[in-house]
């Protein structure tokens, strides 16, 4: 009956990992979503209210749109470390 248990523990174990790399993966990918989303909005919003002000504002934009980008690829990265690594 032991053994059974144990193979059962570590079944249980891998998956909860996987359990846990499906977490990190889906967070970082919809907080980026978001966070994106917000970003090209309120850019929308303040081309609309100062047209003369689009370059600086599309500059801005990408720069932050490069940033939230980083973070959904930590985040993916992190959940290929707990995936193949931990």
């Amino acid at each position: 009956m032991e053994p059974l248990v144990a193979t059962l523990a570590l079944l249980l174990q891998e998956e909860l990992r996987l359990v846990g790399v499906g977490i990190a993966a889906g967070t970082g990918v919809i907080g980026a979503g978001a966070g994106m989303g917000y970003l090209i909005g309120s850019t929308i919003e303040s081309i609309h209210r100062q047209p003369e002000a689009f370059e600086q504002t599309r500059t801005l934009m990408f720069l932050g749109i490069g940033l939230v980008e980083a973070f959904a690829l930590y985040s993916l990265v992190f959940a290929l470390l707990i995936a193949f690594v931990l």
